[in-house]
């Protein structure tokens, strides 16, 4: 194996779940990557099929680049290797571990068997620029590569050769409207798990919250969702204690694209919020993906347990969908609960956090 830069001591680079934006980084750095992608697990691995990493060696200006993780520390160094080799010499390669592993000395503790899927991607590859330009547009793509030919489309068809089929959509969107701590938690958490997050406080400070990776805007919510632009990748959080600003936000969510509106208040005071609307000839259906109270029932009233509440709502929502599930019950799977215990999040996910506004 060639000499590479060695991991991290602490893995904060799997922290990273969408390896599109160091992709854009290493483009721009005008390097090649070693971009690899899980293609077969089986026996209940720790990341889904369609996980990826990305490998790129270091600059004056950068340590080297690494994003993503298959493990959680039980592959990676390994991978790694097999990254930089496959920047040396271009060929692409895939990995087993697990059972018929050509390493048997690297285990899963899981006891899953896994197939990892190595090319070379270099900086002026068209599939890259379509991929990161879809990005950037928010557009849904599909990236097919058989590891020397690759292609990024709307829509394709993988040829017989082809390695990798990754359906790679817009990065969520949270629009989060507040201003008092419950909204700054759900926003910081929602920036925290990548989510493109926007607090939105109609006629709040000149400044923004002291919050990394949070956008701000202090537009009436009819100005701020058309200014930041609400898609099917949006979920918006109405999380103030102001009437008439709850209701003009409503007014401006629930006939929107997005895909999940949720209103934090009292159970008993819900029907206040939404009796105008209702009034003004606002069609039923609309209130369909309203989720009032907010957030799934975790049963803590603090900033942070509703911020968790609601961004688990979201999650185990975008989870169901991801699965092609019409309903809106926390896939058992992704929650870790038995059938008996899943939570519907349109009737029984109602947090206790809600009980008052």
């Amino acid at each position: 194996m060639p000499d590479r830069e060695p991991l991290p001591e602490w893995p904060l680079f799997g922290m990273t779940g969408d390896v599109r934006p160091t992709l854009r980084q290493v483009r721009e750095a005008g390097l090649a990557c070693t971009l690899a992608t899980l293609i077969a697990v089986e026996g209940g691995g720790p990341r889904p099929v369609g996980t990826q990493m990305v490998f790129a060696h270091r600059t004056e200006n950068n340590g080297g680049y690494v994003a993503g993780y298959f493990s959680g520390g039980c592959v990676e160094s390994d991978v790694a290797d097999h990254a930089y080799a496959c920047l040396a010499d271009g060929d692409p390669r895939t990995l087993v571990y697990g059972e018929g592993s050509p390493w048997p000395d690297i285990q899963l503790l899981c006891g899953a068997r896994i197939e990892i899927f190595l090319e070379r991607v270099a900086p002026d590859d068209a599939a890259l620029a379509e991929l990161l330009a879809a990005h950037a547009e928010r557009r849904a793509v599909v990236w097919v590569s058989d590891g020397v030919t690759r292609e990024c489309a709307p829509e394709l068809s993988p040829w017989p050769e082809a390695q990798v089929v990754r359906r790679h959509e817009p990065t969520p969107r949270l629009i989060v409207v507040g201003g008092d701590p419950t909204a700054l938690a759900i926003a910081q958490l929602g920036a925290q798990s990548e989510f493109e997050t926007t607090l939105v406080r109609p006629k709040g400070p000149t400044a923004g919250p002291p919050i990394a990776g949070v956008a701000y805007s202090r537009a009436e919510p009819t100005e701020a969702f058309a200014a930041i632009g609400v898609d099917p990748w949006t979920a918006i959080a109405i999380a103030t204690h102001d009437l008439e600003t709850d209701r003009a936000a409503l007014r401006a969510a629930l006939p929107s694209a997005a895909s999940y509106v949720g209103l934090l208040g009292a159970r008993r005071r819900i029907a206040d919020r939404l009796s105008p609307l209702r009034a003004e000839g606002a069609p039923e259906h609309l209130f369909e993906k309203l989720h009032a109270p907010i957030g799934l029932d975790i049963g803590g009233k603090a900033p942070w347990e509703v911020a968790v509440s609601v961004i688990g709502e979201i999650m185990a929502l975008n989870y169901a969908r991801e699965s092609g599930s019409t309903s809106t019950t926390v896939p058992a799977g992704a929650a870790g609960a038995p059938a008996s215990r899943r939570i519907s999040a349109s009737d029984a996910a109602k947090t206790l956090t809600s009980e008052e506004s």
